[in-house]
């Protein structure tokens, strides 16, 4: 899939998940955040581009990993539930996902405005879900994805 960041209708976004959780959702083509709430979703568009930031590599116990991890686009307009067990029904949406390599926030801290110059910068991660500018988003993507136009 070509990676199409011109259109001004897009809005961009970052989501806080354990890189684990984020494989699952790019080898099922799904978005599913802040433990599964349905408020994050609804807040996207078709066209959209969502960028996945694993703190760890696992939800509660696993090694820090502080990296951007999958980057996609919002499919459709569908936000649906989906059953992983008789206790637990998070909400899901379809997310064309990119190849994509994953890049340390190190790396990148000096050249986005929501972490430059900040040394709290991790505060807005804590929000499990939260909007970007576009040049914040275009820093980011192409760091991710490789020089050949991968996607």
């Amino acid at each position: 899939m070509p990676m199409d960041t011109t259109s001004g209708h897009s809005r961009y976004w970052i989501g806080v998940v354990s890189a684990s959780h984020v494989e699952r959702g790019t080898q099922g083509g799904f978005a599913q955040l802040c433990h599964g709430k349905s408020a994050p979703l609804r807040r996207m568009r078709p066209g959209d581009w969502l960028i996945y930031y694993s703190p760890r590599t696992e939800m509660a116990q696993g090694k820090p990993l502080q990296a951007f991890t999958a980057i996609g686009q919002v499919a459709d307009e569908q936000v649906y539930e989906y059953r992983m067990s008789d206790t637990f029904v998070p909400f899901r949406r379809n997310i064309h996902y990119s190849r994509c390599r994953e890049v340390k926030i190190a790396d990148l801290l000096d050249q986005l405005s929501f972490t430059r110059g900040n040394r709290n910068w991790g505060y807005a991660f804590r929000y499990g879900h939260f909007q970007i500018e576009r040049e914040d988003f275009l820093t980011i993507s192409r760091a991710m994805l490789d020089d050949k136009g991968n996607s």
